[in-house]
């Protein structure tokens, strides 16, 4: 079931805009190619591409639990989980922007 998935989302990826009309990558680049090798479960090839997937579906998922379960400490714990996420985000966008003009 995944495998058709990630075969789904290879063939019906979206070519970046930003990375079409300004020539570089913007910040989400890769995270398609991350989910599709992370539904195929390798995992490595996911963090490489894009590091902040994980947390990003952590971040929905708990979401969306403390959306119907209403946690005591579920805002502080998704606003710190974002912080983290963007933080991954900016981070791995640098050094590949880094890597990219060497």
């Amino acid at each position: 079931m995944f495998q058709r998935a990630a075969e789904w989302l290879d063939s019906h990826s979206m070519a970046c805009f930003y990375k079409k009309v300004l020539g570089v990558d913007c910040p989400g680049c890769g995270l398609q190619r991350s989910m599709a090798s992370l539904l195929r479960g390798d995992l490595t090839e996911s963090l490489q591409t894009y590091p902040a997937l994980i947390p990003i579906c952590f971040m929905i998922t708990f979401l969306c639990l403390h959306l119907i379960f209403k946690w005591k400490n579920g805002a502080v714990i998704l606003k710190y989980t974002f912080i983290f996420t963007v933080a991954i985000i900016v981070v791995s966008y640098i050094l590949k922007m880094i890597h990219q003009s060497h």
